[in-house]
């Protein structure tokens, strides 16, 4: 087995990564492993820390992003971490190599008004109970897309009202229902009768309802509602972070509903807070910069 596809099984294994991240990681290293074989420098456990430098250089002259650069970086760093702890290499090339800089992009959020026209969507039209369900859940709970589509009706507490999903990494959380939440979800299986282990939306062949799905109905949706930002389920995720932490202030509150393993993901959210912070205070501190009167 290779160097690359032992690494890989040890983060699908025993890291329990996901396949988009597998994917992810195996171009990485494969892009890394074209450059050897172009530049004649072999097996890419023999390159050193300027190797390594030209290999970034070399990419970022070919067109990658600082954020596509970073991420290769990431994938070399934990590539040669790992060797060094199965005792291959006595110290890792990558360890000291920083990639350029990406510019930090604020996620879109909905406003609370706009967040609240999205999930009031009518429920006497057909699968209306259901949209109103997927989309107070969202907003609700800040689950992703993925935990979304897997859930079963076994992983829904609605008088507690909770909702356990199993995250990135294979870890479980228990998040909190809001109260419209739990009642647009408890209508929903009024209106179908669905077992503890059936899917809570399911698809059409009964299995779980596919990503996709719900991106485009979630994108119709909200057309409908007259929205005219790019609504997504993910902006949905954002939304209800940013409004919870701009109520409370509570980072690690927000880090751990969210299910972030670091606390520095969540802390973009921070950024987003002190955006809303700064307009209130230019719109009603009376010493606040303003545009002078024409």
């Amino acid at each position: 087995m290779s160097a690359t596809n032992a690494f890989l099984d040890h983060l699908r294994v025993e890291r329990r990564m996901s396949a988009h991240t597998l994917d992810a990681y195996r171009r990485d290293l494969d892009a890394l492993a074209q450059w050897c074989e172009h530049y004649g420098l072999g097996d890419p456990l023999r390159l050193n820390a300027e190797d390594l430098r030209a290999f970034i250089a070399a990419e970022h002259r070919r067109g990658l992003t600082p954020k596509s650069l970073q991420r290769r970086l990431s994938a070399c760093r934990s590539f040669y971490a790992w060797q060094v702890k199965q005792g291959v290499l006595m110290a890792s090339p990558a360890a000291a190599i920083r990639a350029p800089k990406a510019p930090r992009k604020l996620p879109q959020v909905l406003d609370p008004d706009e967040a609240k026209a999205l999930v009031e969507v009518p429920t006497d039209v057909p699968l209306g109970l259901r949209d109103r369900a997927v989309l107070e859940l969202f907003y609700s709970s800040g689950l992703r897309l993925s935990e979304l589509c897997a859930l079963r009706w076994r992983d829904l507490d609605l008088d507690d009202g909770l909702v356990t999903v199993l995250g990135k990494g294979s870890k479980q959380r228990s998040v909190p229902l809001g109260s419209h939440a739990r009642a647009a979800l408890q209508e929903w299986r009024a209106s179908t009768g669905a077992a503890n282990e059936a899917q809570v939306f399911p698809g059409r062949g009964g299995g779980p309802i596919t990503p996709r799905a719900i991106q485009l109905r979630i994108r119709q949706l909200a057309q409908r509602q007259g929205l005219f930002k790019r609504v997504h389920p993910h902006l949905l995720r954002h939304s209800f972070a940013s409004h919870i932490l701009e109520s409370s202030g509570d980072l690690r509150g927000v880090q751990e509903l969210l299910g972030h393993a670091d606390i520095a993901t969540t802390q973009i959210y921070t950024h987003l807070d002190f955006q809303h912070l700064a307009k209130v205070y230019d719109a009603t501190h009376p010493r606040a910069k303003r545009k002078p009167e024409k």
